[in-house]
C-alpha cells in the first residue's frame, strides 16, 4: 500500500507564537518549531497501516528551509520517504492555496504508483482551522473520511470510527481516499536511536512550484481569500479580586458572573 502523509512544521506551542509586523503572516523564522503535534498521529497511524501488511510511507511537507526538520522526525518515527515543497512564493498562502499544492505534490508522487492513501491530522496546531484535508480531497477526486477516532484498512476499503458528542459514526469509503485522524487514535512512537541514525539515509527530494506545475501567482499573500488584519499582543495578567464573603458570597459572586455575561 501507497500511503502519503501530509505534515506541518508550526511554531512550537510553549514558545513566544506572534505575528510579522511587516505582513501580519506567521512568524516562522525566530520561534522555534517542530513537527506539528496532531501529524504525530496521522504518521503513527500511516505506519501502523504499513507494518501490519507492506508498502510505504511518503511524508510531504510545505514551508521554509527550516520545515525540513518535520519530515525529519516523520523519518525518524518511522516514514520512508520525504518531500519538502519549499518556494518563497509560497508564504502567506492560505489554507485554499494550501490544498493546491498538497494536491499536486500528491499528484506528482502518484504519477508512478497510485496513491491509495492519503492520511492528515485533523488540524495544524497554528491554524487551527482543520479545512484542508476536505480541501485536499476535493482537488485530488477522493473521498474524504475525517476525524477517525479509529481506522482499519481491508482490501480496497477503508473504515473510520468518527466519536461526536451525541454519537459515533461508522463510515466506509473505496480506496483510494484521504482521511483525516484525531489525537484519540493512537499513541505516537518516540523515534528510537536506531530510527534517528536510519533516517539519515533515507531519501527526501525538496520541490518547487516550477516542478509541481504551478503558477506563483496562484499562491501566497497576494492570492489568499483570508488574511490577518491586525494583531496585538495578549495583555499581562492583572492580580485577581479577592471577595471577602461575609454573609453575601453568593450574591457577589452571581453579581460578578452576570456582569460579565457568563450567566
Amino acid at each position: 500500500m501507497n500511503i502519503v502523509v501530509c505534515v506541518k512544521y508550526v511554531p512550537d506551542a510553549q514558545a513566544e507564537r506572534t505575528f510579522n509586523a511587516s505582513d501580519n503572516t506567521t512568524d516562522r523564522e525566530n520561534v522555534d518549531g517542530l513537527l506539528s503535534e496532531l501529524d504525530e498521529y496521522a504518521v503513527e497511524e500511516a505506519l501502523k497501516i504499513v507494518e501490519a501488511g507492506e508498502g510505504e510511507v511518503t511524508v510531504v511537507t510545505i514551508g521554509p528551509d527550516a520545515a525540513a526538520d518535520a519530515v525529519k522526525k516523520a523519518l525518524q518515527m518511522g516514514a520512508d520517504k520525504g518531500v519538502h515543497v519549499n518556494d518563497a512564493a509560497i508564504h502567506g498562502s492560505d489554507a485554499a492555496a494550501t490544498s493546491l499544492v498538497l494536491a499536486e505534490a500528491v499528484k506528482k508522487l502518484g504519477a508512478d504508483s497510485r496513491v491509495d492513501l492519503v492520511v492528515t491530522g485533523m488540524a495544524s496546531t497554528d491554524g487551527t482551522m482543520g479545512v484542508v484535508p476536505t480541501m485536499l480531497a476535493e482537488r485530488l477526486g477522493l473521498p474524504a473520511v475525517t476525524y477517525a477516532s479509529e481506522l482499519t484498512v481491508e482490501g480496497d476499503t477503508v473504515s473510520i470510527r468518527r466519536d461526536g458528542d451525541a454519537s459515533t459514526q461508522t463510515i466506509t469509503a473505496t480506496l483510494p481516499a484521504l482521511v483525516s485522524v484525531t489525537d484519540q487514535i493512537n499513541e505516537p512512537r518516540y523515534p528510537s536511536f536506531k530510527g534517528i541514525m536510519a533516517a539519515k539515509k533515507k531519501p527526501v527530494e525538496t520541490w518547487s512550484l516550477a516542478d509541481l506545475g504551478i503558477d506563483a501567482a496562484q499562491v501566497g499573500l497576494d492570492a489568499a481569500w483570508t488574511a490577518v488584519e491586525s494583531f496585538a499582543a495578549r495583555p499581562p495578567r492583572t492580580q485577581g479580586e479577592i471577595v471577602t464573603d461575609e454573609g453575601d458570597g453568593g450574591s457577589k459572586l452571581a453579581a460578578f458572573l452576570s456582569e460579565r455575561k457568563f450567566v
